[in-house]
Parts: structure tokens; sequence; C-alpha cells
């Protein structure tokens, strides 16, 4: 069966990308829609199996590489962590698929998009399921170019490309250092196998060397560079430009790959080298600096951001970030309990945002919306509860992920553990305001659409409404299902080596005045924002006029676009355009084929003057031929 979870999606995509023309729309959308939740079910019986205690099982396709000591193998490896992974990764996209039928209904495109899905599934579950880390590598990729394929679907769309584009080259800078932390993982440690990796780290504990100048331990550059690679894939501080330039795709992308699968795949590469991780304290403490300034630093920005899918984004982005520092200060298993219920609510989000757009007739400015709540009642409702989950509202899934995270924080020792706690709770409250800022300016107020008759605002089909109420099961129950397995007293028995704990975990009880706080401000804040964005916005008009240069530096996204246009993007254009012209079309074309051409073309012009027509020219060159010939032969 494990076969099947991961060669389901493979055959969906083979089908409609190849016979998408002859099999029709409709049989591509259900055969690929079918596999993907064939893989789903699956996956489902397999985490069952390790919350019964299943011990890991590795599923060898073929022996992949064979040469001198390294030995990999193509495998299916699955153990808890796998498991949980495997549950987030086909439930969504399934999930996904149904919801694009719906969704992608005018589209003339529909086979190339659900194949499209469907590559980026298996790409995903390649990833999740490598026994080593050559095969991580590829599934890394294979997510990467799909996601660039998605994401630049719409390829007709100037922006579209230019977003799968800019995804795609910044992507490649976190792989060029995921790359050299394999290189350097092989060369000290003669393997790429996990499981010989993770016994032979204890033996590099002392172990310096000199990198480029620098000098450190080589645990700490193998992690370093690890991340580096994470960060990318997973938008981080400094590499996450692309993420919301990303939402130029449909919204079923955003919320497939931007939401619950592609940039969680940082986070999981990150739990996965645990057994690295546990020996680099410096890596850690790193982890835990990023992670906590991109949540704080993506919060800020969806405050006054006016697209629906981009504050939604930045959202993502920020919610990764609490994952990383909870993986820095080493609660692995509550960063991927985090993971799990934000997979949920937040793909929720996203296509809840699809639906009000879908209702809109392409809709995405929140200022070109409001008092739409009465004509789309069931989506306002799904997102609603998308929203107190994802602002911890009590005993939604969301409240049980983000507190442990923050409580976790509380009691770290790590040096960076407090930095992470304020940063934390103070993210936790711009959450709270961005994300009820989004519902009151979407549903509420008044109809301010000009372009779009308020009379032709209407819910969405059950294709894509079904989506949205089995997401918002999860939004509710799979925090207070899965929090006792995930990160109770007795976690280790669920994950059973899978995680990596060098001193055992021991989540302790806050004290109550901080294990209220946070609740108790986000739910003052619903009614707060209520008076800000709906009741009396002037008090808002005014702050943004008396603080305009804040109010455009955060609307800028903290100007880093600009600041890399600068940097990068301008030298770069400057120093290919010199190559190009300078040397491109004056030394390469100038004296190669151009130059070449140009001597043929002066021969020619001074051989077509003895084409005269007289009689007496053409005797002469015969005789200048006779008489050089006779003299090559004589000499």
């Amino acid at each position: 069966m494990a076969y099947l979870i991961i060669f389901s999606p493979l055959l969906g995509f083979l089908i409609a990308g190849l016979f998408g023309r002859k099999i029709g729309d409709l049989v591509s959308q259900v055969v690929t829609s079918s596999l993907v939740g064939l893989s789903a079910i699956i996956s489902c019986y397999y985490l069952y199996l390790f919350i019964s205690g299943s011990e890991a099982l590795n599923f060898v396709i073929f022996n992949w590489i064979s040469s001198g000591s390294l030995n990999l193998n193509w495998s299916i490896y699955i153990d808890a962590l796998t498991a949980v992974m495997l549950v987030v990764v086909t439930v969504v996209s399934f999930l996904v698929h149904v919801y694009s039928i719906g969704y992608m209904s005018h589209d003339p495109d529909k086979p190339r998009f659900m194949g499209y899905l469907s590559l980026f599934t298996f790409a995903m579950l390649m990833l999740i399921t490598s026994d080593n880390f050559l095969q991580l590598f590829f599934g890394w990729e294979g997510v990467g170019l799909a996601s660039y394929l998605l994401i630049g679907f719409w390829f007709k769309k100037p922006s579209a490309n230019a977003a799968a584009i800019k995804a795609f080259v910044v992507n490649r800078v976190g792989d060029f250092g995921l790359a050299i932390g394999i290189f350097l993982i092989y060369k000290y440690t003669g393997s790429l196998n996990f499981s010989e990796v993770f016994q032979s780290i204890p033996s590099l504990v002392d172990k310096k060397i000199n990198f480029i100048g620098i000098e450190g331990n080589i645990i700490t550059f193998i992690c370093v560079f690890l991340f580096i690679g994470a960060m990318g894939k997973s938008a981080q501080l400094f590499l996450h430009t692309w993420l919301p330039d990303a939402m130029e795709g449909p919204t079923p992308v955003s919320a497939l790959i931007h939401a619950a699968t592609m940039v969680t795949a940082g986070v999981f590469l990150v739990v996965r080298c645990s057994p690295i991780y546990e020996y680099s304290a410096i890596s850690q403490s790193l982890i835990i600096t990023v992670g906590a300034s991109t949540a704080f630093f993506a919060a800020t920005i969806g405050l006054v951001q006016n697209d629906i899918k981009k504050i939604i984004a930045y959202s993502t982005c920020s919610q990764l970030g609490y994952m990383f520092f909870a993986a820095g200060i080493g609660a692995y298993h509550i960063a991927i309990f985090h993971l799990f219920t934000h997979a949920f609510f937040k793909a929720l989000l996203f296509l809840c945002a699809g639906s009000v757009i879908h209702s809109l007739h392409e809709e995405q400015d929140i200022r070109k919306m409001g008092g739409i709540y009465k004509k789309i009642p069931y989506t306002y409702a799904f997102m609603v509860i998308g929203t107190l989950a994802i602002t911890g509202f009590p005993f939604l899934s969301g409240f049980y992920s983000k507190d442990a995270i923050l409580e976790a924080a509380f009691f770290s020792s790590n040096s960076m553990g407090s930095y992470a706690t304020i940063i934390g709770v103070i993210t936790a409250i711009l959450t709270s305001i961005y994300s009820w800022r989004l519902i009151y300016k979407t549903f509420h107020g008044n109809y301010r659409n000009e372009n779009y008759a308020f009379e032709k605002v209407h819910e969405s089909p059950l294709v894509i409404l079904a989506p949205l109420f089995l997401l918002t099961l999860g939004a509710v129950f799979a925090g207070f299902l899965f929090k006792d397995i995930f990160i109770g007293i007795d976690h280790q028995v669920f994950w059973n080596g899978s995680i990596f704990f060098k001193e055992k975990f021991v989540l302790q009880h806050p004290p109550y005045w901080f294990l209220y706080f946070t609740p108790v401000v986000g739910f003052l804040i619903i009614f707060i924002a209520y008076y800000l964005y709906v009741k009396n916005e002037n008090i808002l008009n005014q702050l943004k006029e008396t603080h305009k240069p804040v109010y455009e530096f955060l609307l800028n996204k903290w100007y880093f676009d600009e600041f890399y246009e600068f940097l990068f993007v301008k030298p770069a254009k400057t120093f290919g355009n010199f190559l190009w012209s300078k040397g491109d079309e004056k030394i390469i074309d100038g004296y190669g084929p151009n130059g070449f051409a140009r001597i043929i073309k002066i021969i020619s012009d001074k051989a077509v003057l003895f084409q005269s027509g007289y009689l007496y020219h053409y005797a002469f060159v015969i005789l200048i031929g006779l008489t050089v010939l006779l003299t090559y032969l004589i000499i």
C-alpha cells in the first residue's frame, strides 16, 4: 500500500498530462482527484498504525546508487514523523484537487492544472518519504519545479511569469546552501543515509574545520547550511520575498503550496535532522532568532496589506516563524504539531479567500469588498472559524499548538528563549489584529465595489464548499484530538525515535497570567477591531496620516524588494547588459559567425566583379588559375 501513496499522484499526473485532451476535462479532474484521495486514505491508515505503536517501515523500490562505499536506495521510509506529514500533504492535496474542480471551471487548461497539482504532490511525497539526503534533495527540487509551473500557470500574464521566476531564483539561493550542507555531510560522515549520518554525528562534536576562512565546528557548519535551505523553501526572513508574489498563481495553488505543504518542507528538514541540530547550540540560537524575527516581521506587514491573498500569505510566513523557533528551542514535536494544525486552518483560510474572490468576479482588494456576509453565509462562517483557529481562540486547533510553542519558549534554557517568548506574544496579538481586519473589511460594513453589482454576489457551488467544510472540521478538532498524542506526557512513545531529543523534553505549566494573557487579549481584539474597522474608521485614517512614514514602511514590506532590486537585480542586469553588448555582440558575434560572414561577403563582392559576361575576362581568370596551378606543381 505504501507504493500507492507515492505513485498514485504520479499516475494522475501522467494521465492528465499525456491524455488530458483526449479524455476531457471532467475525466482528468475526477481521475487525478481520486488517485490523490486514495493516497490520503492510505496515509491516514499509516498514521493510525503509528498511533497504535508501529515501528518504522522502509520499502526499498530499487538500489539507486552503488559507488565505492556509497550505497543509496530509492525507498519509501515511513516513521511517525513521515506519517504525520503524509496525512497533511495528501489530505490537503485531495481537498485542493476537489476544490479546483469548481474554482477552475472556467479555465481552458484544466487537465494541465490538475496534472501540475498531482506532480507537486508526488514530489512532496518523495521528499518526506526519503531515507537519505539525495532522495530528499530530489523531492526538494521537484517541489521547486512544480511550484514554478503552478505559480506561472497563467503564463500569458507577465506578472505570473515574473512571480514564478522570482520564486525559482530565490529558492535556488536556499537550495545552494542545502547542497553545501549535503556535501559536508558526505565528506565528513562518508554516507548520505539518514541512519548512518545520525549515528556518526556524536563523533564529530569536537571536530573543527576552516570553511572559506571561517573556523568553526563542523556540525555547526552543516546545521547552518541545511537551515539556509530551509529558509528558502519556508520563506524565512531575507529569503521570504518570493512568497507574497507567488499569489499570482490560482488560489488552489496558494492553499496547497504556500499554506500546508511546500513551505513546511523547511520545518520538516530541521525536525528530521534533529539528531544533528541537538549537537549545535549556535545553530539552534540562529533558528530561534530568524524564526521569531520572521514571525514578527511578517505579522507587521500583514497589518496593512490590502490584497486578501497576500494578507494570508504573510500570515503563513509568520506562522512558519513560530514553527522554526519552536524547533530551535528543541520542541521539535510541538513544531510539527503546529505544522499539523496550521495546515488545516491556513488551507481553510486560503480556500475561503478563493471562494470570496470567486463570488466577487476575481476581485482581491479588501477595500472593494464589505457587507457581503449575508450573500455568502457559508464561506463567511467557515472563514470566521479559520480566523478563530489561527488567533488561538480557546479549544480550537491553533489554541493548543500556538500556546504550546509559547509555553515551551517561556521555559527554554536557550539564551534566545526570552526573545522568542516576547516576540511570540507580540506576534500573537498582531495576528489577531490583521486576521479580524480581514474579516471585517471583507464581510462587514458597506459594500464598496463599484465595478461589480452587489446583487451579483453569490455563494460558491457545493464542490467548493465541501472541502471548506472538511477543513473546518480539522481547524476545530485537530488540536484537541491529537495534542496528547503529539505533545502529551508520553509523546516520545508516539514519535518513537523519529524525532531525537538529547534530553527529555517536558512541557511545564506556566504561570496563570501568562497562560491566559494571549487568549484574553485575542478575545478583546475581536471587539476592538470591529470598532476600528467597521464603526469608526476615522481613527485609523488619522493614524495613517500622522504616522505616514511608518505606514508606508509597512505597506512597502519593509522595502526588502526595493533593497534587493538595488543591491542585486540592477547590478546583475547592468553587468548582464554589458556582457551581452560588449561580449556577445561585439566579440563573440563580431569575430565569430558575423566576422566570418563579413569576410566571405567581402571576398564574394570582389569575386563577383569577374562575372562581367566578357569572354576575355574569363580567359584572363583561367590563365591566372593555370599559372598558379603550374607554379604549385613545379615547386
